[in-house]
């Protein structure tokens, strides 16, 4: 449980050690036991997550399950291709302005739909919305020089669509850019490789 005192002495970075240790829990089959109706009990009144994630709406990377965290320790927000609008804006700024989340983790993924269905520019109906946030990256890969195609094109495309999504969160909230600079929040960004589980940083 994460209480308002626990919060304050958490860090960026203890806080990125918790989540990589909960990964190699979950990658080890070694889950930490949890009593959800405890939790719930313990969390009712009030929250302090010690992060928030900004990842895909991939029905195959489920945050808390891979990070092996239970309830009240993560604000997990979702979209697919893990890209930014107001809405996840507002959310990743409350989190950290408001609750005091130490870290923001974006969290891109293998063999993600939403980055092949820019690659393959499907336009239709509000799918093109998600298509135009991740087509910057496509535009910075897609040069002469680059040989790689087909699925590993797409992944890293994947990777880095995350660090297009971390200078976009930088470049459009002064809240979230003026904490890291404080030094009282980082945000950083991570792959899931979806066919072995493990996180890899960014």
């Amino acid at each position: 449980m994460n209480t308002k005192a626990i919060l304050a002495q958490e860090t960026a970075d203890s806080a990125l050690r918790k989540l990589l240790e909960g990964n190699e829990r979950f990658r080890r089959h070694e889950h930490t036991y949890r009593d959800f109706m405890q939790e719930i009990e313990e969390t009712k009144d009030d929250q302090y997550p010690f992060a928030a994630i900004l990842g895909c709406m991939d029905s195959r990377v489920p945050v808390e399950i891979l990070f092996d965290q239970g309830i009240g320790q993560l604000f997990v927000l979702r979209l697919a291709g893990n890209v930014v609008n107001k809405d996840i804006m507002a959310g990743l700024e409350y989190a950290c302005g408001v609750v005091g989340s130490k870290l923001i983790l974006v969290l891109g993924h293998e063999n993600c739909g939403a980055v092949k269905a820019a690659c393959d520019d499907i336009n239709i109906g509000h799918i093109s919305e998600i298509v135009k946030k991740i087509k910057p990256s496509i535009d910075i890969l897609n040069q002469p020089d680059v040989a790689i195609t087909g699925s590993a094109l797409v992944n890293e495309i994947a990777k880095l669509n995350v660090m297009v999504t971390i200078d976009e969160i930088r470049e459009k909230s002064g809240i979230l850019r003026d904490l890291e600079k404080e030094g009282k929040i980082k945000i950083i960004g991570a792959y899931y490789h979806v066919h072995s589980g493990r996180i890899e940083i960014l």
